[in-house]
């Protein structure tokens, strides 16, 4: 490798890494708040409370001297902000109430195949015979972690689950519609004007469904929503799109497989999560199926 290119390529994996290793953290925050008694309404709130200045600010910085919005675009940013963010975070949150943060990651990364699927469905796309195999890899290790669950914790594990994989679909919408408006408005400010609107809808959200008293929470939930804001979301959308600008989307995303390992990793080591041969199995079996899946592709 030439040092002009390892100079960039390095710093992208890097990047790449960092950057799904603080996604994945979101699940460990948010497993740490409801220890305070907070519910997914009012913490979802709290985080994109502290995330809207930051997405407001990335969306004028990207927007700088780019012809203004037209009104196709307006709609475009609606739908994606609510199918994309507010939709696919607040199911997500609800969902970590009832399964382990290792469970939630799993699920959450099968969202290239479901991103396969509705290419199926909606725009009628062909798929190989290794595409439904590295499907059919990936979702025997979520279904393994999910028996295991069932039989430790609960049936209202598969209420969880449920939630989560609706996340995963939700933003799995975005991704297969979002193409358009990335090519017209770009990544970094499609994010940021998209992400607004998720923030303003779950501030919204808050105000529609609780009253103002439950706005008043434990301090440690104000500084875990901060650290989620910050460390969690709106620098990880960075880090990414920085990463993917040096290596590409493909080596990005193959680069973030690290992610499910750093959730569990955290799900053990600070939320005291069980480590067991079903969880390895079942995750070996997830990060397989995606590697086969980005393969085929």
């Amino acid at each position: 490798m030439k040092p002009d290119a390892q100079a960039t390529v390095v710093p992208g994996l890097l990047l790449a890494a960092f950057g799904a290793i603080a996604f994945s953290g979101k699940a460990i925050i948010v497993k740490l708040a409801y220890r305070y008694g907070v519910d997914a309404v009012t913490l979802i709130m709290y985080r994109m409370l502290f995330a809207l200045p930051m997405f407001v600010l990335l969306s004028w910085w990207a927007g700088r001297g780019k012809p203004a919005l037209e009104r196709r675009d307006l709609i475009g940013i609606a739908g994606l902000g609510f199918s994309g963010y507010y939709l696919a975070s607040f199911l997500d949150f609800a969902g970590l109430q009832y399964i382990t943060a290792s469970l939630e990651r799993l699920i959450l990364y099968l969202n290239p195949t479901l991103v396969l699927a509705l290419g199926v469905f909606l725009f009628k796309r062909q798929v190989s015979r290794k595409q439904i195999v590295a499907l059919a890899v990936s979702y025997a290790g979520v279904l393994l972690v999910f028996g295991h669950e069932v039989r430790l914790v609960g049936s209202h594990v598969a209420l969880g689950a449920v939630l989560v994989f609706g996340s995963a679909v939700s933003y799995a919408i975005y991704l297969a519609f979002s193409g358009e408006e990335v090519r017209r408005l770009g990544a970094l400010r499609l994010t940021g004007l998209a992400t607004s609107v998720a923030c303003l809808l779950c501030i919204a959200q808050f105000f529609v469904l609780r009253p103002l008293s439950a706005f008043v929470v434990a301090p440690e939930v104000i500084w875990l929503s901060v650290l989620n804001a910050i460390l969690c979301t709106f620098a990880p959308v960075l880090m990414v799109m920085m990463a993917i600008e040096r290596i590409g989307a493909t080596l990005a995303a193959q680069t973030g497989m690290v992610g499910p390992l750093s959730t569990i990793t955290m799900g053990v080591l600070i939320l005291g999560e069980p480590f067991t041969a079903w969880v390895a199995a079942g995750t070996a079996l997830v990060l397989a199926g995606i590697w086969l899946l980005a393969k085929a592709r």
